[in-house]
């Protein structure tokens, strides 16, 4: 594993709104998303200093161009937003987010396996993804699904990311119900101790809401409101 974890977490004062924008990954994965919608996030993104852009593989490109030399980082998910893929889909689609220009990728478990207790399968799938992953110089982010597990079953599925070689735990796609909780970053926290990034995605739609994630342990906010974040206004966004 990395130290990519303790490099990407945000480096400015969480107590104040400006400072909270380099804890954000400024999020778009709505499926109907245009290329002006994209851009336009890109461009948010720049202007406020938000850590990185966030969005489906076939965008990442784009995202790329759009972002270069604006010291904001290009992130795609994997296998998003069930995790019900076969790992060697979820890996081919890694390597491609990467290869355009991805600096993080952020993958879905197998959520079914985290259910019946299974971390064999659970290391097995992420461990591909990271090796992916770290061999193009990107960091992996694991989303658990927090809303559709047991505390047990998330504690095992943290565990298993960290076995695995995770930089960070996530808590959330923000597709099926549920989003990040201050009793599960902290949970999250505890199971992954103070080396793997913690990221709190799903529902943060306040400067509040963010700072109470953080103050629970995550190093990073996954959110579609980061703009009203930092303003320090209320977001509406559902994820």
């Amino acid at each position: 594993m990395s130290n990519e974890a303790t490099v990407h977490a945000g480096t400015a004062d969480p107590g104040r709104p400006a400072g909270i924008a380099s804890y954000i990954d400024h999020t778009l994965l709505k499926p109907e998303a245009s290329e002006a919608d994209v851009l336009k996030v890109c461009a948010e993104a720049a202007e406020y200093g938000f850590k990185s852009v966030c969005v489906n593989p076939v965008w990442v490109k784009t995202v790329t161009t759009a972002l270069r030399g604006s010291g904001v980082l290009t992130c795609s998910v994997v296998g998003f937003p069930l995790g019900a893929t076969p790992t060697d889909v979820k890996s081919f689609e890694a390597r491609g987010a990467v290869l355009d220009g991805a600096a993080e990728v952020d993958m879905v478990i197998n959520i079914a396996a985290a259910r019946a207790g299974d971390k064999g399968a659970l290391v097995e799938d992420i461990a591909a993804v990271a090796e992916t992953v770290h061999a193009g110089g990107a960091i992996l982010k694991v989303i658990i699904e927090t809303a559709l597990l047991t505390d047990e079953q998330k504690v095992l599925a943290c565990q298993a990311a960290v076995e695995a070689g995770a930089d960070f735990v996530k808590t959330s796609t923000g597709f099926n119900g549920g989003g990040a909780t201050v009793e599960d970053v902290a949970l999250m926290r505890r199971t992954v101790g103070p080396d793997v990034g913690v990221k709190a995605s799903g529902g943060v739609r306040s400067l509040a809401d963010a700072q109470a994630m953080i103050a629970a342990g995550a190093t990073r906010i996954g959110a579609s409101s980061g703009i009203a974040i930092v303003k320090g206004e209320q977001g509406s966004a559902a994820y």
